[in-house]
């Protein structure tokens, strides 16, 4: 069995160290992803890639199954010369809905505190208590309910929030109030925080835009931990200088890093975190890919196959 991993340089070592030792018998070779290099292993059994290798399957064409390192698969369908009849399978976790709920909660903590609010007036001097609010007063959604997203949704109603979810098919999670197609507007209406966490693709890609912001309840906060593609940057600034949306806590961007010269620096109003709210853990993600091959070689189904046309 032949595994072929490609991968940041930064990473490959080490990735390659827990394949190797999680599968003693597998003939593991790191595929550089730098150039067309005719050095380069080829027709691997499977690959496995965690990052936009232009040429990668210039070369690899014969494998079982393509493993992404990562739960997004975006960069992964958009590569040139991808094979179009080997099943593409995702992470699911991976150790990152943990972080994600983490950070998902200190951002919904921090707005239903108004801590923002404080920090504002810490700046002008400004001695000044605002009312408090019963969690059950504030109304979170969480827009993607699925592996990670619904972990999301089930933190939340441990705070006593008034949690909504919606996903493209019906759900049904405890304490939360599920919307599905067709009920989107009546999903947005009056949100106190909004959290996206959905998959990039045709459908979501500016999904987060004056229309459907504007839905939200005044002063309302988002949080976005999906993709930056989702946001349509000039409406959420726009909406924010007309007192629509207080706060913003973004974590993904149109260009990462994140340009020094860009405008969400400036603001206060935006809190920017640098594509961290939920990393990979290379360990938790090398012993799910080996255990997924482990049931392909005995002639077992895997989750977590792509679906092209859905994108995820």
């Amino acid at each position: 069995m032949r595994i072929h991993i490609s991968t940041p340089i930064d990473e490959a070592t080490n990735i390659f160290a827990m394949f190797h030792a999680a599968l003693p018998e597998a003939d593991i070779a790191l595929v550089d992803g730098m150039a067309r290099d005719s050095s380069d292993p080829t027709d691997a059994d499977y690959v496995v890639t965690g990052y936009r290798n232009a040429t990668l399957f210039d070369r690899e064409r014969r494998m079982k199954a393509i493993f992404a390192f990562s739960a997004g698969v975006g960069h992964l369908l958009s590569l040139p010369n991808l094979p179009d009849d080997i099943p593409v399978i995702r992470l699911e976790d991976a150790g990152m809905a943990p972080q994600m709920v983490r950070y998902v909660l200190a951002a919904t903590l921090r707005f239903s505190q108004r801590l923002d609010v404080y920090a504002h007036y810490r700046c002008e001097r400004r001695w000044q208590q605002l009312p408090p609010r019963a969690s059950r007063e504030i109304h979170v959604g969480v827009l993607g309910i699925g592996v990670i997203g619904s972990e999301i949704a089930r933190a939340l109603t441990r705070f006593d929030f008034a949690v909504r979810g919606f996903a493209r098919h019906r759900q049904s999670i405890a304490g939360v109030r599920c919307f599905a197609d067709g009920e989107f507007n009546e999903f947005l209406g009056g949100l106190d925080v909004l959290v996206a966490t959905m998959p990039l693709t045709a459908e979501t890609a500016g999904i987060l835009n004056r229309a459907t912001l504007s839905r939200l309840a005044d002063g309302a906060h988002l949080v976005n931990i999906g993709r930056g593609a989702h946001l349509v940057e000039g409406d959420l600034l726009a909406l924010i200088d007309e007192g629509k949306l207080s706060v913003a806590t973004l974590d993904v961007f149109h260009d990462e890093p994140l340009p020094a010269g860009h405008r969400f620096w400036g603001r206060p109003e935006i809190v920017v975190t640098p594509h961290i709210a939920g990393t990979t853990l290379p360990q938790e993600a090398v012993m799910q890919i080996v255990a997924k091959i482990k049931r392909l070689e005995r002639g077992q189904p895997v989750t977590g196959v792509v679906d092209r046309e859905r994108g995820y």
